[in-house]
């Protein structure tokens, strides 16, 4: 290969290394206790190779390396890479469903119990996950007794506050009410904690406290408080045999089971806190190169806890197989916790049958995956050699650009450019254009083509695509930020929204910038027709096709897209024209009305004696802003 480093250029040293393409885009990122050793192995006996190791390497033009001075930074620095550039053929770990999770809002003045999805939030306490959302409602409506925080949303917080009532639960004793002033601030906070506390598995105190309580308020003959307090004490039971006893009580550790086959694995992870399974979640992940057990558990306890906050983390992680630098991924990992984590594998008793339960669970995982996948490579792959086969193009459409032009009445013009990459989306890479012409959806089609080529040609070098090494400032790649450019990469095939016209406007914005290596296709809404450039009659693929299928996700994905760019325009420039006619109204004093008001409709129905209200709004200006906006809706 071409790019092969010259014998004796690489060091004998550990660190990371990074494998990039013919524009300069990080494709794959690994480190190495050798660079010397691991590097010559990918150039040795290509054919001895994974096949996606062989692909990795057919699609690479270039290598570079970093020498660290121990393992420990190299798996930082390989995250931290792997985190920046998303290689497309590193390992991702992704979820086989979205769980949800008991949250709890640290971060706020008034912290709120309540269901979460999704990335996680700084200063938020995470407890799960949890295989269905209703198995949180019900372990939080039993803690609700005894530890009353706040579960409700903002809007219903303040409305609360404004009137003076608290909501339901407040009156049923299942909120503290601190919306009505019933706790402090600081009261309130130490309920959450303790909630925390609580489901943290620190649950012993907290019933030795309440059975003391109760055993006292029996004594002093007060025998209904006492019943609420044996209520109460059954309710933390019952949330609590909800949860598995599978361990000692003072176990906390995650354990991690893997399933593979050549091509794919899945994991499986059971949290265990206190003794007790508090959660369970599942990944799947396309096998990249031949790795073995122990590097899988090692990529995959680095994307896990890379991110992870310090309280989270357990003690210990048993995993089936050690990762090859084991020492280097304890330490990483005890660094993130500020506390030691232990790596190992269960060996005997009761960790070694939790170990496989994970691993039937991992197995069944791997089955069910693998039927909901099989089909769905199947159709991506199809249908790009279908969408191939119809416009008689040399290969697959791996890169795919739409484009939509929405506007109403020719005002507030806006463009949209999605991208698919492999049959699926490619978010990141989204583009929206504020059009300039209003000359109709043709002329459109043409300037945004013409802009978006002509930011492809700027920023690539006069003499090709060249490597970051050998870039003059000018490449697909940012030399400050290691980032690709906006519009560094051309697509294989360019979709318009419309017909024969607007593909023949794109064809031609395309042929004034000497860009001959991008082909064009518009898909009409009617009759869903593919229309060529040039061609008098449409390419008619058949209703059933997938290639046909994709084309319509593309549209209507560049469709939305643009909708939403145009009603987000179309809302700001109502605001401002209806505010803009005022006599003597800066952006400042716009922005507080606006600010406090909450939209120009509510703004209209105020009188000037509420207008007044708003800082810097005196009698006069109160009273120009009323009549102002009363003639413009006459």
């Amino acid at each position: 290969m071409s790019f092969r480093p010259r014998p004796g250029s690489i060091p004998d040293s550990p660190g990371v290394y990074r494998f990039r393409d013919a524009h300069g885009r990080v494709i794959y990122v690994g480190k190495a206790k050798s660079l010397r050793q691991r590097l010559n192995s990918y150039f040795a006996d290509f054919s001895a190779l994974h096949p996606r190791t062989q692909t990795m390497l057919t699609t690479a033009a270039d290598v570079d390396w970093t020498v660290v001075a121990t393992e420990v930074e190299a798996l930082q620095l390989e995250y931290s890479w792997i985190k920046e550039f998303d290689p497309r053929f590193n390992v991702k770990y992704r979820d086989d469903k979205s769980y949800p999770y008991l949250a709890v809002t640290m971060g706020e003045d008034f912290p709120r119990v309540q269901v979460m999805r999704g990335a996680r939030r700084k200063g938020t306490r995470y407890f799960g996950p949890y295989s269905h959302a209703w198995a949180i409602r019900e372990t939080v409506d039993l803690l609700l007794r005894v530890f009353p925080v706040r579960t409700c949303s903002a809007g219903v917080f303040k409305r609360a506050g404004q009137i003076g009532r608290p909501c339901l639960l407040g009156y049923i004793d299942k909120c503290s009410a601190p919306c009505v002033g019933r706790v402090t601030p600081e009261e309130h906070r130490a309920l959450a904690e303790d909630f925390c506390d609580f489901m943290a598995g620190n649950t012993s105190r907290f019933i030795k406290r309440l059975e003391r309580e109760m055993r006292e308020a029996a004594s002093e003959q007060e025998y209904e408080r006492a019943a609420r307090l044996r209520d109460d004490i059954q309710a933390l039971q019952r949330a609590l045999e909800k949860q598995a006893v599978v361990l000692g009580e003072g176990t906390d550790a995650d354990v991690v089971a893997l399933a593979e086959d050549p091509l794919e694995a899945a994991v499986q992870v059971f949290y265990v806190r206190g003794g007790r399974i508090r959660g369970q979640r599942g990944w799947v992940v396309d096998k990249v190169e031949e790795a073995g057990p122990g590097e899988l558990v090692e990529q995959f306890l680095l994307q896990m806890y890379g991110d992870a906050a310090a309280e989270s983390m357990p003690r210990e992680v048993l995993v089936p197989a050690l990762p090859p630098d084991a020492d280097a991924v304890a330490d990483l990992l005890t660094e993130q916790r500020r506390a030691r984590v232990e790596v190992r594998v269960p060996q005997r008793g009761d960790k070694k049958a939790l170990m496989e339960t994970v691993e039937r669970n991992a197995k069944e995982s791997l089955a069910q995956h693998k039927i909901r996948r099989a089909s769905d490579l199947t159709t991506r792959s199809k249908a790009l050699q279908e969408i191939a086969d119809a416009l008689d193009l040399d290969q697959a459409p791996l890169r795919i650009e739409c484009y939509d032009v929405s506007h109403l009445q020719g005002e507030n013009v806006v463009a949209s450019m999605v991208v698919f990459e492999d049959g699926l989306v490619r978010k990141s890479e989204y583009r929206r254009f504020a059009v300039k012409t209003k000359e109709g959806d043709v002329a459109a089609i043409h300037e945004v083509i013409l802009r978006r080529f002509r930011r492809y040609l700027e920023e690539r070098s006069a003499t090709g695509e060249l490597t970051p090494e050998d870039d003059d400032g000018h490449g697909p790649i940012d030399p400050e930020t290691g980032r690709p450019r906006k519009f560094a990469y051309p697509p294989n095939l360019v979709v318009v929204d419309g017909a024969g016209p607007q593909a023949a406007a794109a064809q031609r914005a395309l042929d004034e910038l000497g860009v001959d290596d991008v082909a064009v296709a518009g898909l009409a809404k009617r009759l869903e027709e593919v229309w060529l450039p040039g061609d008098d009659q449409p390419v008619i693929m058949p209703r059933s096709s997938e290639g046909l299928y994709l084309l319509q996700r593309v549209r209507d994905e560049a469709h939305r897209f643009a909708i939403t760019y145009h009603r987000a325009k179309r809302s700001k420039s109502v605001k401002e024209s209806a505010l803009d006619s005022v006599p003597g109204l800066g952006p400042a004093r716009r922005q507080a009305l606006l600010k406090h008001f909450g939209s120009v409709k509510k703004l209209r129905e105020a009188t000037a004696e509420q207008i007044r209200e708003v800082p810097g709004i005196g009698p006069a200006t109160a009273e120009v802003i009323v009549s102002t906006l009363k003639g413009e809706r006459q």
